[in-house]
């Protein structure tokens, strides 16, 4: 008898350091990130099943998977496009354990030769045009000032101005709707101008 018991006690100590092992903390073997609107969950290997829930700022289930990290590690990407940005939970939940973390999704900055060269005129009287450019990240801009008629260049000049500028042009014996603006900066970018 005295066998048997020492026999039951040596499995139920082998069986408590296995779930100990088990349950290490589920907090250390995974982890979310969040880049612009995409999230990636990471579970660590031998997390085993696990449910991965996606919940909006109120608590409310968006979305919920089950997985299996037992031999590998494994990587559940959501994509939030589709959703605001804003803050977002994610719950993970094991048998033994349920954590949450939290994330904040943002739109993703657009680079600034995507944005458009921001130039404008407006005419001032009969003879005069006020061009202002602005939001430069480098100074230097090409300003052609063109006949409509044979699209022949009347005036070119470059502008070193950082940030931006603003100036009058004055036009005699040309009415201002006889012209246009070509206006490329150092990037490249270009508009055009009609009045």
């Amino acid at each position: 008898m005295k066998t048997l018991f020492t026999f039951a006690l040596a499995g139920l100590l082998a069986t408590s350091s296995l779930a100990a092992k088990s349950n290490e903390d589920l907090m250390a073997m995974s982890n979310v990130n969040a880049k612009f609107k995409k999230i990636n969950v990471l579970l660590k290997e031998g997390v085993g099943e696990a449910k991965i829930a996606i919940l909006d700022k109120f608590g409310k289930k968006l979305h919920q998977r089950k997985v299996q990290a037992t031999d590998r590690d494994v990587v559940v990407p959501y994509d939030l496009n589709t959703l605001p940005c804003g803050e977002y939970q994610v719950m993970i939940t094991t048998d033994e354990e349920q954590i949450f973390y939290s994330v904040e999704t943002f739109e993703k900055p657009q680079p600034i030769e995507e944005y458009p060269l921001m130039a404008y005129g407006k005419q001032i009287d009969d003879h005069t045009v006020n061009l202002s450019v602005i939001g430069l990240e480098e100074p230097g801009v090409n300003v052609k000032i063109k006949s409509q008629k044979g699209n022949r260049t009347i005036l070119e000049e470059n502008i070193d101005q950082a940030e931006g500028f603003k100036k009058n042009y004055k036009f005699e014996g040309l009415s201002p709707e006889e012209i246009y603006f070509e206006i490329t900066d150092a990037k490249g970018r270009s508009r055009t101008l009609y009045f």
